[in-house]
């Protein structure tokens, strides 16, 4: 028993400490820019070691629900570039999500069934039609709270080796463009300028989103439509 919880008792020891030294106030865009010469040069001093304490911030700010998950995927493309930022990102909160659904599974799991409240029942139909094309969309298009969507799918009976797999690749396009955003970050400080989440959000992008999510279901309409022209 004590060999299991022993890695959720380490990441609650790094959350802890996280928290009660201020950290998640760091997670900003005014304290990025301010701290981003110191932040650049541990990056070149510390090429192996900078990623690893990345996406381990990573996963304890998924895995516990903190603020500045937004940040942390825009400080990731500016710190390590688009491709390993995203890729450094997308680990992060897939291990961060998985340990959720772990934990979910467990009797801890009855504590954290409260937070998903009627969610579940939204989700369920979804869930039972094809489970790895809905969990793309609910990945691809922010139908629920990011937090939310790493718990139903627990309480559903969604497979491990599904959950995984439709997170790491379904949040890879959102994550890919805020690495790209973040990339860029170096000529906004050094022109002065102000940055903002909307400024990445465009009708264009979360067109795009929506699209691939309705890709995804693409296999969910293929089988009912199977289904009422083998029934006729």
């Amino acid at each position: 028993m004590l060999k299991r919880s022993l890695p959720l008792l380490i990441l609650a020891a790094i959350a802890a400490l996280f928290i009660s030294l201020g950290w998640h106030e760091y997670l900003s865009f005014e304290q990025l820019k301010e701290h981003r010469l110191t932040l650049n040069a541990l990056v070149l001093d510390y090429p192996i070691l900078s990623p690893l304490v990345f996406i381990v911030a990573y996963i304890v700010v998924v895995a516990f629900s903190l603020p500045g998950g937004t940040m942390m995927t825009l400080a990731g493309g500016f710190l390590f570039g688009v491709i390993w930022g995203g890729f450094y990102t997308v680990l992060g909160a897939t291990i961060g999500a998985t340990i959720i659904f772990l934990i979910a599974k467990t009797s801890l799991g009855d504590a954290l069934l409260t937070k998903a409240g009627k969610s579940i029942q939204s989700m369920k139909a979804g869930f039972q039609e094809d489970a790895m094309s809905y969990m793309f969309v609910l990945r691809l298009v922010p139908l629920f709270p990011f937090f939310i969507v790493n718990l139903v799918p627990a309480f559903l009976g969604v497979p491990l080796r599904t959950y995984i797999i439709a997170t790491f690749f379904g949040i890879m396009p959102a994550t890919f463009v805020f690495s790209l955003a973040g990339s860029g970050l170096g000529k906004v400080f050094e022109q002065g300028g102000d940055f903002s989440i909307a400024g990445i959000l465009t009708a264009e992008m979360i067109g795009a989103l929506v699209g691939l999510g309705l890709l995804s279901l693409v296999p969910v309409f293929y089988k009912k439509f199977k289904g009422k022209g083998s029934a006729a």
